[in-house]
């Protein structure tokens, strides 16, 4: 299992790798399949995808997960919100024509599940369209995976407080603090190492503060996906990364991230 774990990560490293270095069209196009996937992986966890699940709710979700993808692609991203208004007015018509095949509980998953992996995960790309994001952009993954790594290390080590045994039970409140900690330092020596690239005025120490807020923002990304697992009694979200499950499965934390790590990158350079 470790073996089929680590080939799978060094084949994802690979893929973030040719997805983000050259950015723009081809990372979006990238985001844009794992989010479909992500979403697909979604609903069918909830039942809004099954064999005899109506399929509007989903068909309106893909939808408006693509139209903001090609307004990020035009650089319109002050359409965004639009975009997400008519998204659910489409999902509310298809309620009420549908209806009461298609249920209340049934739109909102296909608009939650839209807003949790879509938009969340767009954040990746307008994070390396940043100034300086081509270096930037490593910090989601640093506090998302790194964390992860590092948590399970300090966990195996010297866990022994359960943070969450009803959700996961195998997380320590001391692996949680070794991730976090850990994230810090891998932040702050990477922003050490790529300060050439990074932009004007952007200190060592911000990596840690954004890796660190980060990092922390991942435990509750993590679980909440555990959540959602248990609560539809289900072990993986799939099977499509060997050793790891699905796509929610590696991009869970990734998810959660994303959006906070853009945010405090504007917010540490005043952009």
């Amino acid at each position: 299992m470790f073996r089929t774990r680590l080939i799978s990560g060094i084949v994802l490293v690979a893929i973030a790798l040719a997805l983000i270095i050259p950015g723009g069209p081809v990372l979006l196009a990238g985001l844009l399949v794992i989010s479909v996937i992500g979403m697909f992986e979604l609903y069918r966890a909830t039942g809004l995808i099954a064999k005899d699940a109506p399929e509007g709710p989903a068909i309106a979700g893909f939808a408006g997960a693509v139209a903001m993808y090609v307004l990020l692609l035009a650089h319109q991203e002050e359409y965004l919100m639009v975009c997400a208004a008519l998204t659910t007015c489409a999902l509310l018509a298809v309620y009420v024509f549908s209806w009461p095949k298609v249920k209340a509980s049934g739109v909102a998953t296909a608009l939650f599940g839209m807003f949790y992996v879509a938009v969340m995960l767009s954040y990746i790309y307008q994070t390396r369209s940043l100034p300086g994001g081509q270096f930037l952009v490593w910090l989601i993954f640093f506090c998302s995976w790194g964390s992860d790594t590092c948590a399970y290390c300090v966990g195996m080590l010297i866990g022994k407080h359960k943070m969450s045994p009803k959700l996961s039970p195998k997380k320590s409140i001391e692996g949680a603090i070794g991730g976090v900690a850990g994230a810090a330092l891998l932040g702050s020596l990477y922003v050490w190492i790529v300060r050439g690239g990074m932009p004007e005025g952007f200190q060592v120490y911000y990596g840690a503060i954004i890796c660190a807020s980060g990092a922390l923002i991942s435990i509750v990304g993590d679980l909440a996906a555990s959540a959602i697992k248990r609560e539809h009694k289900i072990k993986d979200y799939g099977n499509l990364i060997p050793g790891h499950g699905g796509i929610l499965d590696r991009f869970d934390s990734v998810i959660i991230t994303a959006p906070i790590i853009w945010l405090l990158s504007k917010l540490l350079l005043g952009a």
